[in-house]
This record gives structure tokens, sequence and C-alpha cells, in this order.
């Protein structure tokens, strides 16, 4: 039997490899894609050959994580659960799709993944494997094995003497990192009146550490998308990298989220998401001059629509095929640049400007505009709210009224 496993280098893959060799008699071979975790693919190789895999495919997924997973997501305004960016259920499509790829191209039996029966992933990597590779077994140790704890893994991989090299050995947080967030799960925070220490954070200044001094930072967009940062045209990794490096020294883009899981339990998670932060405030606000309010109505829905589908991932389907379709469609004149104040923790919107801006200063100023005759309003108002003033007058029971409202419909219908 051929195995190819979602290895990430973490204590849990690490027992993993052993653990499909002793139980199934599985070749295994380790797939770990770089979405911009700290140290990429550095010295993963080495290790999950020495922990009895066969062979190894490093992927560097960086640019094709960001421009076709976290773009659309920012550009519909996914936010799951009014706070959560999204990031960790953002990379989990690309690392599942590259898995399955990886499992086609050598003959493959069966993939296997080091998640949990208790989270979100597990249900992200195996609907994506149902889809991409729907003939392929799916093996998940942490649904078989008798390990129930981080203590258990370790005396299990002591005991085999797997080597554990750069493997925290005392860590207290579960933590997912990539160009987008990292987030930080478990320990403490499973208590949610614990305030986290300030330790707990790895990319963020605190808030009240920041610089006394407010940093301005200009972004531009096209189609939604961003393209430039101050001025100096970007691509995608990049971008995103200057903004997390601007926005963590301003202590931008921290949440503590208690969210509803997919499996059904509330969790609690802290992320950090500075780039991806100033991206969707700035994003917004220059939707606000170049989109009109049906499609920003419209937008809003969708977006939410979009949010529940990758956090449930869903993401190879018709469904987000379509939603991003749509998204494509209404964001073809989001396009403009977006000025921001960071401050202590805050991302202020301070001007934003379009060559598509819907904006029409003669048309807002409360001064005198010879294209906008205020005393039309009086008609617009009378027919706008004839539901309501028929509503009025037949609650009333207003015989006199009643009949002054149908000949003034009548009217109407006759100008």
């Amino acid at each position: 039997m051929k195995v190819v496993l979602g290895y990430s280098g973490g204590l849990d893959t690490s027992v993993i490899v052993p653990w499909l060799k002793e139980n199934y008699g599985a070749e295994v071979i380790c797939m770990a894609g770089d979405v911009g975790q700290q140290g990429g693919l550095e010295g993963l190789e080495q290790k999950a050959r020495d922990t009895g895999a066969s062979a190894f495919f490093g992927e560097d997924l960086r640019r094709e994580f960001v421009e076709d997973f976290a773009w659309p997501t920012l550009k519909i305004g996914a936010v799951y659960g009014r706070k959560y960016l999204l990031g960790t259920a953002i990379a989990r499509p690309l690392l599942a799709k590259r898995q399955v790829e990886v499992a086609l191209e050598v003959g493959a039996d069966a993939v296997a993944h080091g998640c949990t029966g208790k989270g979100n992933d597990q249900v992200r990597f195996e609907l994506a494997y149902a889809a991409l590779g729907p003939n392929l077994a799916v093996i998940v140790p942490w649904r078989e094995w008798d390990i129930t704890s981080r203590e258990d893994a370790l005396a299990y991989a002591r005991k085999r003497s797997i080597p554990l090299d750069g493997v925290d050995q005392t860590k207290l947080f579960s933590r997912d990192e990539n160009l987008w967030h990292i987030s930080h799960e478990g320990g403490p925070l499973e208590d949610p009146s614990f305030e986290p220490e300030e330790s707990m954070y790895k990319w963020t200044v605190a808030p009240e550490d920041a610089p006394d001094a407010p940093e301005y930072v200009e972004v531009g967009f096209e189609a939604g998308i961003p393209v430039s940062v101050n001025g100096e045209t970007l691509g995608g990794v990049e971008l995103l990298s200057t903004l997390n490096e601007i926005g963590s020294r301003h202590g931008v883009g921290r949440a503590d989220i208690v969210e509803n899981r997919l499996v059904g339990m509330k969790s609690r998670g802290v992320y950090e998401t500075p780039g991806g932060t100033i991206l969707h405030t700035a994003l917004k606000d220059l939707e606000s001059i170049t989109i009109d309010r049906r499609i920003e109505g419209l937008k809003d829905q969708m977006a939410a629509r979009w949010a529940d589908m990758l956090y449930e991932g869903r993401w190879w389907t018709p469904e987000r095929e379509a939603l991003q379709a749509m998204s494509d469609v209404m964001s073809k004149n989001v396009t403009g640049s977006v000025r921001l104040k960071l401050y202590k923790g805050a991302a202020h919107v301070v001007s934003r400007q379009s060559p598509v801006s819907l904006y029409r200063e003669d048309l807002a100023s409360f001064g005198a505009a010879a294209t906008y005759d205020q005393a039309d309003a009086a008609g617009f108002i009378r027919l706008f709210g004839l539901p309501i003033r028929a509503a009025g007058a037949v609650h009333g029971d207003d015989e006199a009224s009643v009949s002054k409202l149908i000949r003034e419909v009548i009217e109407a219908g006759a100008a």
C-alpha cells in the first residue's frame, strides 16, 4: 500500500509516518507545501526521511496561495463569524489539491492527514479529496490510534527513537501560520475568560507599545485585487508580506474570537492578520465610491455565503465557481487607491480615490447644483411612501383618507 501524507514536520505528522508503516504496512510519501509559514520547507525532507518516509514532495505554493485563494476571498469580502478573516481555511483547499496531485502522480492508494476529529480541517481536507481524488482511500490516524494526548505522542516517538529536532515539546498553543495570518489555539485559550499574555503573539507588537507617531500607507487596487503599496507595483506575495510587516509594527490585525466550528462546538482562537486587516479595510472603503447600493447589498450577501462555503471546506464545488464569477463581475470597477493611517492597533481610512468613482461632488454638495432640483424630492417621497400611507389610511379606518389616497394614486398613474 502506498500512502501520501500531508506533512508539516510537527509532532503529529512525525509520529504518523511510522504509525502508517506499522499499522498498514504502507510505503509513506510525505507532501508539504510552503504557504508562507516560518521556515518554509527547510529541513523537512530530511526529517521526513529520518522518520521513515520513502519520498518527499516539497512545494512552494506561496504565489498560488495568495493570488488564487487569498485574493478571491478578499475580493468578495468574506469574513466568518463577524471577525475571522479565514486564514487557515484559505490554505486548506490548496494543500489538499497538491496532495491529491502527488498521490495520482505516484500511483498511491490512499491519502492521510493529521487532523483531529474535533476540528474543521478534517472536513476541509476530506471534501477536497472527495472532489479531486474520489477513488483514493482516506486514512485518519486520530480516529484510529490510541494516542489521546500530546504526551502520548511524545512517548510514542521516544519509544521508537523518532527524531524530534525542531519540534517544540513544551508548546502551550496550537498554531497555524501562512502568509495571510497566524492563529493561536488550545492551552490556556480554552478558557474564554483568559486574557492572552503578550508573549503568545508572534507577529504583531502590542498596540500600547506601537510607535507614538502614526504611519500612512496607500494601497492600490485593480478590479478588487491589490496591486500596489505606496505607489509601488508589487506581486501578490511581496505585497502581502510588505503589508504584514507594516501592520505588525503598529499592532494592527489582532482578533480574539469564540467561533462556531463546523462540527458543532464553540472554540476560541486568537488571530494575527495585519496585512489582511489593512486590505479588508481599504477595499470596503474603495467599494463605497465604486459600486452602487444594490451591488453593495448583493456583495454582502455573497460574502457571507463565500465565508460559510470556505469555512466548511466546499472550495472545489460549482458553488464556489459561481460565486467567484459573480464576484468578478461585481468588482470589475473596484479600481483606485485608499490611504490609511495606522496607529496603536487601528487602521483608519483617511482618503480614497478612483478613476471610475460614482461619487459626484456636484450632486452630494449641500450647496446649489444645476444637476439636481430639490423640489423633485416631494414627488419622489409621495410615490415612494404610497404603501405606507395606504396602510396608515386603512388601519385608521378613515374613509376620507382612503378616498383621497385613491385619487392620488390615479393621478400619479396618469402623470
